[in-house]
């Protein structure tokens, strides 16, 4: 093992792919990193050191063995390359764009004049151990990017982009081609950006914790179930922290950032599901009819902001102009578009909160589920809901995350109608500075909701969130009173939360007192919800109808749930993906003192619905055929993950067809179902035994690794498929026992 010290300032100057030199921070004394990584069976790094910096060395290490390409092509990525590597074309050229105007040197300054000291050492021993881990292995890479230019060293700056661009993913940054393309006057309708104002279909979650009124130990349970993305780089990787004394962590990060996200430690469990808060308003622009690039604000006009960006092409470069106002960057898209009388600014709650390190921090090493609370009070979390359970029995709930601090108030007095947009988008006055987002001296991100207007919930019996709102956290304690920007209160909730809360309800009636088996089973039965509340309905359509016999009959005897030996489900998804949008459609509708319940039943006897249910049918069967899908197919043998030639069947399907265990997949023509796209990705069922033993369980659907030539390609898929679980060591002496134990000390 070569050992080396080295002499480590914590301004590193930028070396690598990063165009801008980090801000100035007083030197470090002289440090040496060394660190223990012991991969136990599936790849599971356990990363142990005695200090920060010798942590993040060996976080960085174990995380580019599985993850060096994807890595370092979201560092040219955040760093505005792409078109230089890749290309301008498939978007990367507005990506870069986006990234040069909005990562700026003065963003990163501002990151870093609020870092620990803790938070800069851990900081810069990631960067050391990412590039250790390229000097140990740069000649023998994956595939994917092996003796490609674009796999470089890193620096302080490229991780700080990185953060950043994680934190404003899900609201600065589903505009990208929006902020790069805006420009004063008329565009052509082709040119103006088509915006996709909803998340992305599948990003979402599942969570469930049990407290000790439930729990037959006494203590917590906690299912945690994001579904994200099973490619690219905002998959998960599992992991396990430990600085001894202080640190001992384990779950997973995101293959891109650099702290436990989801995880447990011996004292509580936490997950997060994306949450229903906006992130972001519009703010229409009047403008200066003499000077569309002055915008009315109190009565006097201003001048916009246009920034030029240079983007570096394979040959040459390209120079484009974002304009920004004191709200934001200008968009212009088909709804929103820069005309000579009004234009619109974004403003985002994420864009200048940098307490991610602080929050997290205090969360992962939280002793109960009140410290969980105090520690996402930091407000370091950016866009999710929490979830968490502790050894001493409490079943915890909030969505404290990153807010404008808009009240009711301020919308019924400052929304402006803009046609074309959603209803719940919300933009307001921009020429009116009493329309601005409130300011609160408890909130330490401005114009942030503060973490006490926001709604948190404790029980003995159990909270649970799937993407809707708090409302209906525990039907039993509905949260009502808060800012709309936070979520709807009253309204029907999605087939999926009704899935998981009808679960809940009969292992309540059926046994009293629940085991963590128990909720694993929740997931892992695959019961289809939607279905067992409405294809009997479906079904009665059926009748007389010659042209439908066939495929009734594989519905009738569907045993309603998406395993991978079950025929019929396939059709069910078609069928609804077009039936769940008949008008008129429930036999009994939304009754918001009953939510669980209702709507259910189909309106069989209303015969313009049940017109419509045969055509959806009819067009199911249709679409079917046109993929070249067999009505008869078991579902294992059209939903699987190819890995290196061979098939692995994956069960589950979507939440809007009324699925808990979320899989969602795309139907092609002539081509059948495509590979998994988003769904049930890192899913863990932490517990305690009732002398509070930690007893964790886990599963990573996608394995550890995306690249091909790894031997942690595909071992959990395998695993996940077959319905197994992985008891993750947890303490030396399980890590220790692991029959497939691999150690490494790294020193430098």
């Amino acid at each position: 093992m070569r050992s080396l010290t080295i002499a480590l300032a914590l301004t590193i100057l930028s070396n690598g792919c990063g165009d801008a030199t980090e801000p100035t921070r007083p030197a470090a004394p002289e440090t040496t990193y060394d660190v223990d990584i012991r991969w136990t069976s599936y790849g599971i790094p356990h990363v142990k050191a005695e200090d920060w910096g010798s942590l993040g060395y060996g976080f960085a290490y174990a995380t580019a063995t599985d993850a060096i390409c994807v890595i370092a092509r979201d560092v040219q990525m955040v760093n505005g390359n792409l078109s230089r590597h890749f290309g301008p074309d498939e978007g990367n050229l507005e990506s870069d764009v986006f990234h040069r105007a909005i990562l700026t040197d003065d963003k990163l300054a501002g990151f870093a004049a609020v870092q620990s000291e803790r938070a800069l050492l851990f900081t810069a021993g990631y960067v050391a151990g990412y590039n250790r881990y390229l000097a140990d292995h740069g000649g023998n890479l994956p595939a994917s990017c092996q003796g490609a230019d674009w796999v470089e060293r890193i620096t302080t700056p490229d991780v700080t982009r990185l953060a950043m661009g994680v934190g404003i993913r899900y609201g600065l940054g589903r505009f990208q081609k929006e902020i790069a393309g805006a420009g004063p006057g008329v565009s052509p309708a082709q040119e103006i950006a088509q915006s996709q104002w909803q998340l992305p279909a599948g990003i979402g979650s599942n969570a469930v914790a049990v407290g000790k009124d439930l729990s037959a130990s006494g203590r917590g349970i906690l299912l945690g179930n994001p579904h994200y993305p099973w490619h690219g780089s905002s998959r998960f990787h599992l992991i396990h922290t430990t600085i001894p004394g202080e640190l001992d962590v384990m779950g997973t990060s995101l293959l891109t950032t650099n702290r436990v996200s989801i995880g447990f430690n011996n004292d509580i469990a936490w997950t997060h599901t994306v949450s229903t808060a906006l992130r972001f308003t519009l703010y229409q622009l009047t403008l200066n009819p003499e000077n569309p690039r002055e915008y009315l604000y109190d009565g006097a006009y201003r001048p916009i902001e246009a920034r030029e960006v240079t983007v570096n092409l394979d040959e040459g470069s390209e120079t484009r102009t974002v304009y920004f106002t004191h709200y934001g960057p200008i968009i212009e898209n088909e709804a929103a578009a820069w005309d000579d009388k009004h234009a619109y600014a974004l403003r985002d709650a994420v864009i200048d909160n940098y307490h991610t390190a602080d929050t997290y921090d205090a969360l992962t090493k939280a002793g109960s589920t009140a410290e969980v609370e105090a520690a996402i009070s930091k407000q370091g979390v950016y866009w999710v809901n929490t979830i968490a359970a502790d050894r001493h029995g409490n079943a915890f709930y909030a969505d404290i995350s990153g807010t404008p601090n808009v009240d009711a108030s301020l919308l019924d007095r400052c929304t402006v109608p803009v046609a074309g947009l959603p209803d719940r988008l919300v933009v307001l006055n921009g020429s009116d500075s009493g329309c601005e987002w409130r300011e609160d001296e408890t909130s330490r991100v401005p114009g942030a909701l503060p973490p006490d207007k926001m709604p948190r919930l404790t029980r003995g019996d159990y909270v649970t969130n799937s993407n809707d709102s708090y409302w209906l956290s525990n039907p039993m304690a509905p949260l009502e009173g808060y800012s709309p920007v936070i979520g709807a209160e009253r309204t029907a909730r999605s087939l999926r939360t009704r899935a998981g809360l009808t679960q809940m309800a009969e292992m309540i009636d059926a046994k009293a007192k629940l085991e963590p088996a128990d909720i694993q089973n929740m997931l892992y039965n695959h019961r289809n919800f939607g279905a067992e509340l409405l294809l009997d309905h479906v079904l009665e359509t059926c009748n007389g109808d010659e042209n439908l016999q066939r495929v009734c009959a594989v519905l009738a005897d569907w045993d309603r749930t998406m395993n991978t030996g079950s025929v019929g489900s396939h059709i069910w998804r078609e069928f609804w993906d077009t039936a769940r949008d008949i008008d008129n459609l429930y036999a009994i509708p939304f009754d918001a003192n009953d939510p669980v319940n209702t709507p259910r039943g189909i309106k069989v006897a209303d015969a313009d619905v049940r017109a419509a249910i045969r055509a959806s049918l009819v067009e199911a069967v249709a679409r079917l055929a046109d993929a070249g899908v067999a009505l008869d197919a078991p579902l294992g043998e059209i939903q699987y993950a190819e890995r290196n030639g061979k098939r692995i069947p994956v069960p589950g399907g979507e939440g809007w067809a009324g699925m808990f265990s979320m899989i969602r997949t795309n139907l092609e023509p002539e081509r059948g179902y495509n590979p998994i796209i988003h769904g049930n990705s890192y899913i863990q069922v932490i517990s305690w035994d009732a002398d509070g033993k930690l007893e964790p369980t886990a599963m990573l659907t996608y394995s550890q690794s995306p690249e091909p030539d790894s031997p942690h390609y595909s071992d959990l898929t395998e695993l996940y498929a077959s319905g197994g679980w992985v008891r993750l060591p947890f303490t030396d002496a399980e890590i220790e026992a692991d029959p497939n134990l691999r150690q490494l000390k790294l020193v430098e």
